[in-house]
């Protein structure tokens, strides 16, 4: 889509990218990792893991990468604005982290989808990913809030 700006978000874009996750039905957890003060942290340290899609200044896709330093790239947190879907806004974005995680060192790359989510499962199968159905996701949290 002409007229996307992808580019490095700041803290001061925290709200829109709230907004955003919320209007794009992706679960988030304000009082824990996706607090202010943890994306914060996150930020300072490796900022160009934040990569958001604008229009006309509106925040309209976000995506979030994070590095295990074992060759794994994580991709996180990818949202796009119901209205602007289906545009190429989330290849864009999964390209960018891509390429910022493969200077970090990563060779493999990642993504958790929560299911239903047919659109992230054909998304990531069009860029090349491969479907893993056998693994299983186990968690242990101090509080469902985090």
């Amino acid at each position: 889509m002409k007229s996307i700006e992808v580019r490095t978000l700041k803290i001061q874009d925290y709200e829109a990218m709230i907004n955003l996750w919320r209007q794009a039905d992706l679960p988030f957890k304000p009082k824990g990792r996706d607090s202010k003060s943890e994306i914060q942290k996150q930020m300072e340290a490796v900022p160009e893991y934040f990569i958001g899609a604008f229009h006309q200044d509106k925040l309209v896709g976000v995506v979030i990468g994070s590095y295990d330093g074992r060759m794994k790239g994580w991709i996180n947190r990818l949202a796009v604005h119901p209205a602007y879907r289906q545009k190429g806004i989330a290849q864009q974005l999964t390209r960018n982290v891509e390429k910022t995680l493969k200077e970090h060192g990563a060779a493999i790359f990642c993504a958790l989808i929560e299911a239903p989510n047919k659109e992230s499962f054909d998304l990531f199968q069009k860029l090349g990913y491969s479907i893993h159905r056998e693994t299983l996701y186990v968690t242990k949290r101090r509080s469902k809030d985090l």
